[in-house]
């Protein structure tokens, strides 16, 4: 349902889930150098799926778990977990502020996908948007400089399949509930990773083993937020504060991991936000 536009709430709300989001994504850095990728992620979605099933069973009841298009959901969930995975990973081996720019290009991927699956036409603005979003990221890898490695292809996967995560949501959106589809996808995740986890069992301290707890509840609310604050303020409005997360995530990575942008990174972060902001709004006009 629409509510009234509430620009300032939105804005306030975008920044608050950025926040949350990178806060989970320095805490999983943290957490994968001490424990294997596979528990930390595990223990994210199983927290998540928890949290979900207390919070949304008693009101919805078998809506939570009432598919449509059970095959898409199917691939979101897969798509998700493959998200995570690459992205845990790339947090051993890459800076939390230059990752996470590199992952917010799945706006662009969305773009590309478009264009060559469901075959939509897309204005030259956009494929401009695409190619300096490109630009961003050879800015902040640089041939030759220390990011330069078989390591970035890990973020870079992972956009790939974030941008996939949010064609089939966009897809799912017109048939099936947003807990429903959130709710499956973790519950998804947690199976899999389940099944896997015995082989990477390591038992964490009760410091550790809460903190793991703790993502899921930052993941969940994070994104609760994100589609609250797109109840307030249109998307174009939200675009730039979303691109937030990126400076929120520098900001951890200095604070906790001693590391700071160096002058090439940080033009290829603005290059990047600069982009997506371009993207948003020529949906906007197009819209």
């Amino acid at each position: 349902m629409r509510v009234a536009a509430r620009p300032g709430l939105g804005i306030l709300l975008i920044l608050a889930a950025g926040l949350l989001l990178a806060s989970h994504d320095a805490l999983s850095k943290s957490l994968t150098a001490l424990y294997p990728v596979l528990m930390v992620v595990w223990a994210r979605y199983m927290a998540q799926t928890l949290l979900m099933g207390v919070l949304f069973a008693p009101r919805l009841g078998l809506t939570l778990v009432r598919t449509r298009r059970p095959w898409l959901q199917l691939a979101r969930g897969m798509s998700l977990v493959a998200i995570s995975l690459l992205f845990f990973t790339a947090l051993r081996y890459i800076p939390l502020g230059e990752a996470t720019a590199v992952i917010f290009l799945a706006p662009l991927v969305v773009i590309v996908l478009s264009a060559t699956v469901l075959k939509e036409r897309i204005s030259r603005g956009l494929w401009l948007s695409v190619g300096c979003g490109l630009l961003g990221v050879l800015i902040i890898v640089r041939p030759g400089g220390a990011l330069f490695t078989p390591a970035i292809l890990l973020p870079l996967g992972a956009a790939l399949c974030f941008g996939l995560y949010q064609l089939l949501t966009r897809r799912l959106s017109a048939t099936d509930h947003p807990a429903t589809s959130n709710f499956l996808t973790s519950l998804l995740g947690a199976v899999i990773m389940s099944l896997l986890v015995p082989w990477f069992w390591q038992l964490p301290s009760l410091q550790d083993g809460l903190l793991m707890f703790a993502l899921g509840g930052l993941a969940m609310t994070g994104h609760m937020l994100l589609t609250h604050a797109y109840r307030f303020a249109s998307a174009a409005t939200l675009a730039p504060f979303t691109y937030g997360q990126i400076v929120l995530a520098s900001v951890l990575g200095l604070i906790f991991f001693d590391h700071a942008p160096d002058v090439g990174a940080l033009l290829g972060m603005l290059v990047i936000i600069a982009s997506g902001v371009a993207l948003a709004w020529n949906q906007h006009r197009a819209a």
